[in-house]
């Protein structure tokens, strides 16, 4: 059997940058929190587990004593980073660059449609922590939608201003935005922003070229990974014969049956010695 791992799968740059940035605190002797998951993968959170990274949520920043806080490649809203200054806390800020510019740019957006009396749309997974930074930019003061089904609660005769969470899928966004070109009354006042981060969205034709290779495809990542739903869906799509896992111990011998090749790959948040692990698990069946 020929088992092949996927040279596009793995962390993105901004997970690279936040977990290289935890792992040199703590190697610098530092106490390090991680504002929430640092990266949604459970194999990989043991991992820095194991090298001293503790991981809180958001009520816990004021019991915080002598340890350094990191902000996660997810970003925060401006609330946080109120807190940490008021309470005298030390951070590491490592939110990804694109995220960054994406929260300069939702303010940016509001301010125009403020004047105009339009509304901001961003489309995202309601309560992901990259959604969440998003909105606080502006105090919540837009709409969320993660399909067009949620389009009910945009007022179509107003301006419209539609941004995107960086991992979302570049379909779905033409979608929503071909769907309130098409409703508004007003289409020449429809601003829309492609936000998606291409060094996410062009894995999508990536994976899709790799899954059709194999017999079978084994898709690793974590539960809570947004971004892995998404391309575990393209894969399945190319090929049927997809399955996810979290690590090697959830995979099934029955799904190897007959097959002569198998495509090992992930998400963006997917460790590269996970899929290793993976692979080099599957030639023992």
């Amino acid at each position: 059997m020929r088992v092949e791992i996927d040279s596009h799968s793995g962390f993105c740059f901004g997970v690279v940058t936040a977990i290289g940035k935890a792992e040199q605190a703590i190697a610098s002797g530092c106490k390090v929190l991680s504002l929430g998951d640092i990266v949604h993968n459970a194999e990989e959170q043991r991992r820095l587990e194991d090298m001293g990274l503790r991981t809180i949520d958001h009520s816990g920043i004021t019991a915080v004593d002598g340890e350094t806080i990191l902000v996660r490649a997810h970003g925060e809203p401006p609330s946080t980073y109120a807190i940490l200054n008021q309470n005298n806390i030390p951070y590491i800020d490592a939110t990804c660059p694109v995220v960054a510019r994406l929260q300069k740019r939702v303010k940016e957006a509001y301010e125009q449609m403020s004047e105009v009396g339009g509304q901001v749309v961003i489309l995202g997974k309601r309560g992901h922590a990259e959604v969440v930074g998003l909105s606080g930019q502006i105090n919540d003061d837009c709409i969320v939608v993660e399909s067009t089904d949620d389009l009910h609660l945009v007022d179509f005769s107003r301006p419209i201003t539609l941004l995107s969470q960086t991992t979302q899928s570049l379909e779905l966004f033409s979608e929503v935005a071909d769907e309130i070109r098409r409703r508004s009354t007003t289409p020449d006042q429809i601003f829309l922003h492609d936000t998606v981060c291409r060094q996410v969205a062009n894995r999508e034709q990536l994976l899709r070229d790799f899954a059709q290779r194999f017999d079978v495809v084994i898709f690793v990542c974590g539960r809570k990974s947004s971004n892995g739903k998404v391309l575990y869906g393209v894969c399945h799509e190319a090929n049927p014969r997809s399955y996810c896992v979290e690590n090697e111990g959830e995979i099934e011998a029955s799904w190897l049956a007959n097959a002569e090749s198998v495509g090992v790959c992930g998400a963006t948040s997917t460790p590269a010695w996970l899929m290793e692990r993976v692979a080099k698990y599957i030639e023992t069946l």
